[in-house]
C-alpha cells in the first residue's frame, strides 16, 4: 500500500505533536518510509508546505528529503478533472477551486492505482457542498481509500519506545 500524505499531515505534526527539534524520531522514520516506498507526497502538496517559512520548509526542501518523499510521477488530468467534477461539483468558479486548493490533485494521485489512501487530518462533513467538501467526503464519493494520520501510524507502526 502507498499511502499519500496531505499537506496537513505534516505541518500539525510539526505545530502540535511532533516538532522538528524535540522529536526528531518522528521525522527520521517518516523519512525511512518515505525511502522505502510506503509513504509518499504528491509534488503539487509538496508545494503547499515549500512555499512557507520556518524549520517544517526547511525540512522539507532538502535535497535528501524532497527526492524521498515526493511522488516521482505527473497527475493523470483526466483523473483530476474526475475528482473536481464528482467529488466537488460542475461549473465551479474560479473561487471554489482557489478554495478546494490542491486536494484533487492528491486525490487524483490515489485514484490512479487500487493500492493508495490518502492521509489526511481532514473530518468528513458530509453536508458539506462544492467547494466546502472535504478530503474523506471527496473519497469516499470516488471509492478511494483515506485514512487519520493516526490510523496510519498504527498501520505503520511508527513509535518512539526506545528512541
Amino acid at each position: 500500500m502507498l499511502y499519500l500524505i496531505d499537506a496537513n499531515v505534516l505541518i500539525r505534526a510539526h505545530e502540535d505533536y511532533y516538532p522538528l527539534d524535540r522529536v526528531p524520531q518522528y521525522w527520521i522514520w517518516l523519512e525511512q518510509e518515505a525511502i522505502a516506498g510506503r509513504i509518499k507526497m504528491p509534488f503539487e502538496i509538496h508545494n503547499e508546505i515549500a512555499v512557507s517559512t520556518g524549520p517544517l520548509k526547511d525540512w522539507i526542501c532538502s535535497k535528501e528529503i524532497k527526492e524521498a518523499l515526493v511522488l516521482d510521477e505527473e497527475v493523470d488530468t483526466y483523473l483530476a478533472e474526475r475528482v473536481l467534477t464528482e467529488g466537488y461539483g460542475v461549473h465551479l468558479t474560479d473561487s471554489d477551486l482557489e478554495k478546494i486548493g490542491q486536494d484533487p490533485f492528491l486525490i487524483a494521485y490515489a485514484l490512479a492505482a487500487e493500492d493508495r489512501a490518502v492521509v489526511t487530518k481532514e473530518m468528513p462533513k458530509p453536508s458539506a457542498r462544492r467547494a466546502n467538501r472535504k478530503i474523506p467526503d471527496v473519497c469516499d464519493t470516488l471509492n478511494v481509500r483515506w485514512m487519520r494520520d493516526f490510523d496510519l501510524y498504527r498501520t505503520l507502526h511508527f513509535t518512539t519506545a526506545g528512541s
